[in-house]
């Protein structure tokens, strides 16, 4: 069976085919989630699983399933899954890589004749990235049941069109039920999205678990005023506050070691309109460290630093929790068969923890999930440049294929 190969360069067309839907003009992509490109993305990505052979199944929250039969069909399948959707300035390889590397794995086994005891699946993840829709991970976070279904369906972008509308545009809500399915185990494979294994010149990281991340909006009250004829001694631009704030996001961020991180990645303004001192301003602030009782001391500090420019400045500042996730571990099983996989197949490989997220993390909460990363030239994700080298991406699908048919199980072919 270590013979048995994905063929390398019809992944990487399959990639770069892609990756020609939403184009950006500096060779990234541009697919948010269910846009009129996201759609057109999983257009191809079902014609693609229905020539291999696949059944689709589509639920409520545009999920998607490819599944390819195994001998005793009534078993729990194998699932490989991922995303297609992207950030507004994304790359080919965030996401799509793990969906395409999980479609050459059927058909290699297509290729190779390759009947398996339980089916085999590829999942499409509906609004991974949570950049038109908010949280992150939206369709594996309503599959497991975190969220309902109507919550999932009711989330609006800054347009004011919800996922249940969106959905319907592109021909994505689907009838099937959310999460009434069962999963085997489940598998992933990312880019790394950091510098880790280019660094060591590694090809493959098993994912053992990840840091902590605590997502939060600080609210900043000030007042509004004219920009003009107010004198500077009694204003109060919630602006300026809000800048003294992400100040101190970044400063939490570096005082805490090189395992922590911070960032202000989204800032809302209000009125946000020429001639008018803002009076309100919203600031998502991202918290990210290896340990607990770390990430807590961070966010203990940024309050103590909000709690003081209060007072100095004489506006509010409100601190709101939105989410977090982590620590969390994968499944020391799938972990040590990811581990021994990328072993056998002689590729250079190290544990490592993830800090950014990914629909396997959720799995966690109701199957086997197991995670693998490979290089990211130069650390880069999230940015049009974004790079994997194809021998890299080969060796992470050829780690899916094998790690996905240890489960499985070949009942026959593959000689």
């Amino acid at each position: 069976m270590k013979n048995l190969s994905i063929d390398a360069e019809r992944l990487w067309d399959s990639l770069m085919e892609m990756g020609k839907i939403g184009e950006t003009l500096a060779g990234g992509s541009r697919r948010l989630a269910l846009s009129r490109e996201d759609g057109e993305a999983r257009d191809l990505f079902v014609r693609w699983a229905k020539d291999a052979g696949c059944t689709i199944t589509v639920d409520r929250v545009g999920n998607i399933f490819a599944r390819r039969q195994g001998a005793d069909d009534s078993l729990a399948p194998v699932c490989i899954g991922s995303h297609l959707d992207t950030v507004p300035t994304g790359g080919k390889f965030d996401g799509v890589f793990g969906v395409i590397a999980g479609l050459e794995v059927l058909r290699t086994l297509n290729d190779a004749d390759v009947q398996t005891r339980t089916p085999v699946e590829v999942i499409v993840w509906t609004n991974e990235e949570g950049a038109r829709y908010s949280p992150v991970t939206l369709g594996s976070l309503a599959f497991i049941g975190e969220h309902s279904v109507e919550y999932a369906l009711d989330r609006v972008d800054v347009d004011g069109i919800s996922v249940r509308e969106a959905l319907a545009d592109i021909g994505y809500d689907g009838p099937a039920e959310v999460g009434n399915r069962p999963i085997g185990a489940y598998f992933e494979a990312h880019n790394e999205q950091g510098p880790v294994l280019e660094e060591h010149g590694e090809t493959i990281a098993v994912v053992t678990g990840s840091y902590s991340s605590r997502y939060f909006v600080i609210t900043v009250q000030g007042m509004a005023a004219h920009v003009g004829p107010t004198p500077m001694a009694r204003r109060k631009d919630a602006m300026v506050g809000a800048a003294r704030a992400v100040l101190e996001i970044n400063r939490v961020g570096n005082a805490y070691g090189e395992d922590g991180r911070s960032n202000a990645p989204h800032i809302e303004v209000y009125p946000n309109v020429r001639g008018v001192i803002p009076d309100e301003v919203r600031v998502s602030c991202d918290l990210r460290h290896r340990e607990q009782a770390t990430i807590d001391e961070m966010e203990a500090d940024l309050r103590s630093a909000l709690a003081d420019l209060e007072e100095e400045l004489g506006m509010g500042f409100v601190l709101e929790s939105y989410f977090a996730w982590g620590p969390m571990s994968f499944d020391p099983e799938l972990s040590e068969l990811l581990r021994n996989t990328a072993q056998d197949l002689g590729y250079a490989h190290r544990d490592l923890q993830i800090i950014a997220g990914h629909d396997a993390v959720p799995m966690t909460e109701i199957t086997q999930s197991g995670l693998i990363l490979i290089p990211s030239r130069d650390g880069l994700s999230h940015n049009e440049t974004e790079y994997s080298a194809p021998e890299h991406v080969a060796a992470g699908a050829n780690v899916l294929l094998h790690a996905a048919l240890a489960k499985a199980e070949i009942v026959s072919g593959a000689d």
